[in-house]
């Protein structure tokens, strides 16, 4: 089972180099997302930057390509009866290739749109108390990076409440949560000291 399991994490980790804002931002502007604003390769930035209405190009790749992960995984353990755990696994092993790409120089963003997909296709109550946690925080304060971190929160409280009883779906849960709260730690300064960017989700950005 230890061969199905590492090219769960191979195929998950290398899923998870496909960064979308990268990938966009090449298209539309034919530079680096990373080159502007916060210099971070997520949604945020990349919104700030290009606005809104050419995220939903970022939100699909980065989101299928969790979900594809997620998938493979699943369907790589499913012969030995651990197919939401290996859903898990690859959940994980994309989260880290999304954060860590070692084809973008280990500079990528900071995991919560992915982690987002990830919960929906591995459970998706997670996913909703994810979507509710991350939504009455940002649209009561304009804080994203509030709401990405209190996502996170949520998202490891869900895994460890709901599988409580499942080691590996629990510590892989546990592990992204982890994984995307410290991507945040900069942030959390900032909220700290109010020194906090907000943010307009819907806005049109600064390039078009």
């Amino acid at each position: 089972m230890w061969l199905p399991i590492l090219l769960i994490i191979v195929i998950g980790y290398l899923l998870g180099n496909l960064n979308g804002a990268v990938c966009i931002s090449h298209l539309v502007a034919h530079e680096d997302v990373r080159t502007q604003g916060s210099g971070n390769a997520g949604l945020t930035n990349f919104i700030r930057v290009y606005g809104a209405g050419k995220a939903l190009s970022v939100i699909v790749i980065d989101g299928g390509k969790a979900a594809a992960a997620c998938l493979v995984g699943g369907l790589l353990l499913k012969p030995y009866g651990l197919y939401q755990e290996g859903m898990a696994i690859g959940g994980a092993a994309v989260m880290l290739g999304h954060i860590f790409p070692v084809l973008l120089g280990f500079k990528g963003g900071k995991g919560i749109l992915s982690g987002f997909f990830v919960a929906l296709t591995v459970d998706w109550r997670v996913a909703l108390i994810i979507l509710g946690v991350f939504a009455i925080a940002y649209f009561t304060t304009q804080y994203v990076s509030l709401g990405s971190v209190l996502g996170s929160v949520a998202f490891g409280a869900g895994f460890l409440i709901l599988y409580y009883d499942n080691l590996i779906i629990m510590l892989c849960g546990v592990f992204m949560a982890a994984l995307a709260t410290f991507m945040h730690r900069e942030n959390i300064k900032r909220l700290l000291h109010k020194q906090e960017r907000k943010t307009n989700l819907f806005g049109k950005g600064s390039k078009q």
